[in-house]
């Protein structure tokens, strides 16, 4: 008869598959633990910066990029449309004020201006006719009043002795009141005459005035009208330099054109950009400076211009003092430009380390320089070397200031 053998619940190869398991359930579980403090990182000391952080004297600066440009350009453009007959100057000649850069040609112009002309000749020798026409009719009216007054006088003369005879009876009564009605008559006559002779004169002053204004009107018409033809030839307004000038002979040019400039080459200034960000803190009177041939020169912000283009703004700076020699027109330049007064500070070097905390947080080394660790921070203003330091940092700390790039999330740098 068999015997009935009960089965074994752990055999040894269970038991070593349970042990196995429970070790890498340790592992993991001290794994776990490790990852809760903190996570470093080795760093070779030789490819970071180090900087220590510093109490000194801050002034707020940001650095803007310049152009250097004559003190004063004055455009010229076209002030008459035309064909470029003639140039007279070349891009880059110096030239003084009223020489001629170039010669314009418009037949439309220049006719208008023999038309003017003939109606201003037309104009005159009509007024001419007319004064002549006036005063010979003044002359008609004098000699008329003359003729009138003659006849009065002699009116008189017959009237008061036929009075003294009429009163003597040596006349009779109807030569008497004849006299005296042609004597009437005369005086009515004469009155007549002269009130015709003031009102001719007064009309003759009006028309010769009105006369007067129309050839006046139509002479200044006439000069506008020269000018316009004289604009045809292109001057210098002013001494300097002749610089873009855009033409070529046989060009057709609009009015208003622009057709090049001279620049006054007696100074210089900066013409600089920056970014809008800025706008509401540049005004007139700010100072800026900028090293040139191992010189520091000193400018000042005299014209501001608010229309922002491409997130930037422009502002003109003049030098303070003196003008470096041998500066150039076009040339480019980095201007320090302060934006506040100078202050004592607790400062840190500038560096790439900002890129990647938006200067939050910072690593600070250890007493011992072998270790550094997160710690957070708070920055003020900056300037072209230097971040003002508000909290987290003081003078005598030691920070990495390089680029934090490729630490990733480490807590701490472990520095070989």
């Amino acid at each position: 008869m068999d015997i009935h053998l009960e089965k074994r619940r752990f055999t040894p190869k269970k038991i070593g598959i349970i042990i196995a398991i429970i070790l890498t359930l340790a592992l993991l579980f001290f794994a776990l633990l490790s990852s809760t403090g903190n996570a470093t990182l080795n760093v070779d000391k030789e490819r970071i910066t180090i900087s220590e952080v510093q109490i000194g004297n801050f002034q707020e600066n940001i650095p803007v990029n310049g152009v250097v440009l004559p003190v004063k350009t004055i455009y010229l453009d076209a002030m008459e449309g035309g064909r470029v007959e003639e140039k007279f100057a070349e891009d880059g000649a110096m030239m003084k004020k009223g020489d001629p850069i170039i010669k314009l040609s418009n037949t439309d112009l220049e006719l208008s201006l023999v038309n003017q002309e003939t109606a201003v000749y037309n104009l005159l020798t009509q007024m001419q006719i007319s004064q002549n026409a006036a005063r010979q009719n003044t002359i008609n009216k004098r000699n008329n009043l003359t003729d009138v007054e003659n006849s009065l006088v002699e009116a008189q003369r017959k009237y008061e002795l036929n009075k003294k005879l009429y009163e003597k009876g040596a006349v009779g009564k109807q030569d008497y009141l004849e006299t005296e009605n042609n004597y009437n008559y005369q005086k009515e006559k004469f009155q007549l005459a002269k009130e015709v002779l003031a009102q001719d004169s007064l009309s003759s002053q009006q028309e010769s005035q009105q006369a007067k204004e129309s050839y006046e009107r139509t002479r200044k018409a006439l000069e506008l009208m020269r000018k316009k033809v004289g604009d045809l030839i292109v001057r210098a307004p002013i001494d300097g330099q002749l610089t873009a000038l855009d033409v070529e002979i046989g060009q057709s040019k609009s009015k208003g054109e622009r057709l090049g400039q001279i620049d006054v080459i007696s100074g210089y200034k900066i013409r600089a950009e920056i970014d809008e960000h800025y706008i509401s803190r540049i005004f007139n009177g700010q100072r800026g400076n900028f090293i040139f041939n191992g010189k520091d020169y000193e400018l000042e912000i005299r014209k501001v211009y608010t229309q922002v283009s491409n997130g930037r703004f422009q502002v003109d700076m003049h030098f303070a003092e003196e003008v470096p020699e041998n500066i150039r027109r076009g040339q480019s330049l980095q201007v320090k430009l302060s934006l506040s007064q100078e202050k004592e500070a607790v400062l840190i070097s500038k560096g790439g380390f900002f890129q990647e905390t938006g200067g939050n947080w910072i690593y600070k080394l250890s007493e011992d320089g072998e270790t550094a660790y997160k710690i957070p921070i708070q920055l003020g203003s900056q300037n072209t070397r230097y971040y003002e330091v508000i909290e987290g940092l003081q003078p005598g700390d030691r920070v990495v200031t390089s680029s934090y790039s490729n630490f990733g999330d480490f807590e701490e740098l472990v520095l070989n």
